[in-house]
């Protein structure tokens, strides 16, 4: 009995293991997103689509700022964008002065599988079909 794991012992040994399995899950996910927007890009590319500067979006607002991303917007609001190297950016930013004056400085997130995952019913979409819906309006 003195050599048994606490209740608490156990407990930690658990969180921990089930921590580390969704952090690989969540892993795994985000390289199959990533393969997604590397595709997407080759395909934009290929088709002589060329990227151009991205702004961000003040939510709420028509007001929007420069940017340092250079890429293809992946939604008609100009929320979501991908630049020419397949990384993934979040277009929304608070209104700020700094930004207004100097632009925005963005960094690529890790992709999602499902784009906007508990918003609104409607909003949410596999990466995979925003993607292809974006391809389809260049053909268009």
């Amino acid at each position: 009995m003195e050599n048994e794991p606490s209740w608490r012992e156990k407990r930690r040994e658990a969180a921990a293991a089930q921590a580390a399995a969704l952090e690989q899950r969540k892993a795994g996910e985000t390289a199959k997103a990533r393969e997604l927007l590397a595709e997407f890009v080759q395909e934009m590319k290929a088709r002589g689509i060329e990227p151009q500067p991205l702004r961000a979006t003040v939510a709420g607002s028509g007001a929007s700022y420069r940017t340092n991303v250079t890429g293809w917007y992946l939604r008609r609001n100009r929320t979501l964008g991908a630049d020419a190297d397949g990384n993934f950016y979040i277009l929304a930013v608070p209104a700020t002065l700094k930004a207004r004056l100097l632009g925005v400085q963005l960094l690529p997130s890790d992709p999602p599988l499902i784009v906007g995952l508990g918003a609104r019913d409607g909003e949410s979409m596999p990466l995979k079909d925003l993607l292809r819906l974006r391809l389809d309006e260049t053909t268009a």
